[in-house]
């Protein structure tokens, strides 16, 4: 379908707006809406939490009275039904717009087109698909959530050139620019929660916070996977000074005992399926989603990397990558594990883009 490079400006400005909320609404989409009347905007808005007013309601109590013939573009199908705010449609059908672009349909089956069908049953003119794919990437975390009923994962790491992640004698601080660390905190804050191995707790003793200057940043759930419960009481996980939650996945082999000191140190415990005494990622992803963590960041050394991307779990890569070369055929490389033994079996990764930050590379992209 031909959309005008008009309507394409108006639905972009709108996933903009959307995208001012990242990492601020879930488990609810981000959302932005546009009102246009004699191609000026009369009218906007854009879902900024979980239980605040969504975007269309904003944009038509800005509008007023010019709601009356104007266009609406929404970057999702609006709601049709009662949640913790009234239904969308309605207040857009009693506006008297008289058309609306919708970019992409609503895969929460309590919508999935019914939104769509009730404000063409009104008589108002509705087009679907315009900038489809920048509202689809906008909103990939709640369209998995809905279609898959699991959690959006997102593996990250920080390289040299050759594919190290750290020197022969274990130091990793810093392969990469301060400019690509700052991105990985915003990455951090984009997400429901992070997720290490017990590796990177024995080795690194990471906070696993949001640490960006002059900004209102928020921590992500620090998770660890750790089978035989090993996190020390007195790892920076437990500081003072951040209100995330701690969860540690662990197995039915683990201690009591431990169990009972990571609880007494405010750790919350989830007791996972086990593949040969060690945490099933699938399971605990299936956990994850039932506690409404909807989206996971990796950020583990060699060894978690491995078993999430052969546990099928992950759905995006992103790769710092530093123009430097470590060497050393026992410095650890991104990815651990046994390895493969045919090139028929590597992982691809599909529509990947790459731009530069500060000195390093970043690269980014998705799994099939």
């Amino acid at each position: 379908m031909f959309f005008s490079e008009v309507d394409q400006y108006f639905m972009r400005r709108a996933v903009g707006l959307a995208a001012r909320a990242r990492g601020r609404t879930s488990p609810n989409p981000m959302v932005g809406a546009i009102i246009v009347n004699s191609n000026r905007i009369v009218g906007e808005g854009y879902h900024k939490k979980a239980g605040t007013p969504h975007a269309e309601p904003q944009a038509v109590n800005q509008a007023g009275s010019y709601t009356h013939g104007a266009t609406m573009y929404v970057t999702l199908e609006p709601c049709c039904h009662w949640g913790k705010t009234p239904p969308c449609t309605d207040m857009i059908i009693q506006s008297e717009i008289n058309k609306i672009f919708v970019a992409i349909e609503d895969p929460n089956p309590i919508v999935a087109g019914k939104g769509i069908k009730q404000i063409r049953q009104a008589g108002i003119e509705v087009e679907v698909g315009l900038c489809h794919n920048e509202a689809y990437q906008l909103n990939e975390i709640f369209i998995k959530n809905m279609v898959m009923k699991q959690p959006f994962v997102i593996l990250k790491a920080a390289t040299s050139l050759d594919g190290k992640i750290a020197t022969v004698t274990g130091e990793s601080k810093w392969i990469t620019s301060s400019a690509a660390r700052q991105k990985g905190h915003q990455l951090r804050g984009t997400v429901d929660a992070i997720l290490v191995g017990i590796g990177t707790i024995l080795e690194d003793n990471p906070s696993l916070t949001t640490r960006l200057p002059n900004q209102d940043s928020q921590d992500p759930i620090r998770i660890i996977v750790d089978s035989f419960c090993r996190t020390p009481t007195k790892a920076k996980i437990f500081n003072t000074e951040s209100d995330a939650k701690v969860i540690v996945a662990t197995t039915q082999f683990a201690p009591k005992i431990r169990i009972e000191e990571l609880r007494s140190a405010g750790a919350e415990i989830l007791i996972t399926n086990s593949n040969e005494k060690r945490v099933c990622l699938k399971s605990l992803m299936n956990q994850l989603m039932e506690l409404d963590i909807t989206s996971v960041l990796i950020e583990g050394g060699s060894e978690i990397h491995s078993s999430a991307l052969h546990t099928g779990i992950v759905d995006k890569v992103i790769f710092f990558i530093a123009p430097k070369l470590i060497g050393g055929r026992n410095a650890p490389g991104a990815i651990g594990g046994s390895g493969i033994a045919n090139l028929s079996e590597a992982i691809g990764i599909h529509n990947w883009e790459f731009k530069k930050i500060g000195e390093d590379l970043l690269v980014e992209g998705y799994l099939n």
